[in-house]
């Protein structure tokens, strides 16, 4: 557990810079997803995150982390990258650009504190960074917003650039290879452990159990259906991080290798020692995805977290859009996103159904009434009381 507790510099209280000193035991690891699996509550997470994008954000909030030291900057200014304000708002102490050097100099299992932006190791210093709080994290969100058009117009020239270079390849006749899943006919649910996914699971709830969709998971999409007791059907991807649980949840694996060679996840698929078949195709793992299951006939191809915009492209690392915007112009009208089909399967109590429950009560009670004795018996004894009543009444008044 960490020793948390601030001190507010003299002056006004109300603006005063508060300075944090905290201890707690250090996880270090440059792949933030991966480091994620690793944390424990009320650990100090080092991490190498230029402009961290929410999905990572979240992941890191859900450790219940205490603090989070960046080597690099948490934003940048490229874009308003939201991941930052995740984590302050869930109360985790930030400290930003502390400088490549911090990787190397904490060992990950010590124990450090944190002073302000200081960070000390053995009580002597390692590096210094700046405490980020919600003022900074704000004006620097403003600034990205402003500035955000000479990205934007980078990131259009990339996208034409490689439509213009893989238009021919995205129409090509793609192999499938021999599954064991069979689409023919089936809706397909494509989860993507990106924006928003937890609730579009949440909100598909019904739909997921009228339709059965076979649910297709993209790499760490897996756990996101395991985390709300549904099993994927299959795994495509590159398998970079995917929980134990996930690699023995029986899932058909496909492994997502590019028309030039490049199969990241092979060495991990080969650790594993699990089958698999490949699925040559360009553009992203979710892309692989969806092409998949419209070469295997799928009647619908409904996605969740799946990427869209440019800022979620822009928190992938990513220069452009052109194999989504292929893909999606390939597919056509079979691709809906998940947003949309959860409107549609809105649980709402209808007066026609509370009618028809009422009258199945009735009908069970007069059931139950026909073949109870002592419920006859009492039936019989409550109209002879009524009737006697009544007839006091009339004689009364007669």
């Amino acid at each position: 557990m960490s020793d948390v507790h601030t001190d507010a510099a003299s002056g006004d209280v109300a603006s005063a810079p508060r300075e944090v000193t905290l201890t707690g035991t250090a996880r270090v690891g440059r792949r933030t997803k991966d480091l994620a699996k690793r944390l424990r509550s009320g650990e100090v997470a080092f991490i190498d995150h230029r402009d961290l994008d929410r999905v990572a954000g979240e992941s890191l909030v859900a450790t219940g982390v205490a603090a989070v030291v960046n080597a690099s900057e948490f934003i940048s200014g490229r874009y308003p990258n939201s991941g930052p304000a995740r984590l302050q708002e869930a109360g985790i102490t930030l400290v930003d650009a502390a400088g490549p050097e911090v990787m190397e100099r904490v060992t990950d299992g010590s124990e450090v504190t944190i002073i302000g932006g200081r960070i000390l190791c053995a009580g002597e210093q390692v590096a210094e960074g700046e405490p980020l709080g919600p003022e900074l994290i704000s004006e620097r969100m403003e600034r990205a917003r402003d500035s955000i058009g000479a990205e934007l117009r980078s990131f259009a020239v990339n996208t034409l650039e490689y439509i213009d270079k893989e238009a021919d390849l995205a129409f090509e006749p793609l192999v499938v290879p021999e599954l064991s899943t069979d689409f023919r006919g089936r809706h397909v649910l494509v989860v993507v452990r990106g924006h928003d996914y937890k609730e579009d699971l949440r909100a598909l709830r019904p739909y997921i159990d009228e339709h059965h969709p076979l649910l297709v998971a993209v790499d760490g999409g897996a756990d996101a259906l395991l985390e709300v007791n549904y099993t994927p059907d299959m795994i495509i991807g590159d398998f970079d991080s995917l929980s134990a649980d996930a690699w023995e949840c029986g899932a058909e694996l496909v492994h997502h290798v590019h028309p030039d060679g490049r199969a990241p996840g092979r060495e991990e698929l080969a650790e594993a020692g699990k089958p698999y078949v490949e699925f040559v195709v360009e553009g992203t793992s979710e892309d692989a995805a969806m092409l998949l299951a419209y070469e295997c006939r799928a009647e619908l191809i409904v996605a969740v977290g799946t990427h869209a915009t440019m800022v979620e492209f822009l928190d992938k690392g990513r220069a452009g859009m052109s194999s989504t915007f292929l893909t999606r112009l390939r597919i056509g009208p079979m691709l809906i996103d998940a947003k949309g089909v959860s409107q549609l399967y809105k649980g709402r109590v209808r007066r026609r159904d509370i009618a028809l429950l009422v009258i199945a009560a009735l009908v069970v009670i007069a059931a139950v009434a026909l073949v109870s004795d002592s419920l006859q018996l009492f039936l019989r004894a409550l109209w002879v009381d009524v009737r006697d009543f009544w007839y006091s009444l009339t004689g009364r008044f007669s």
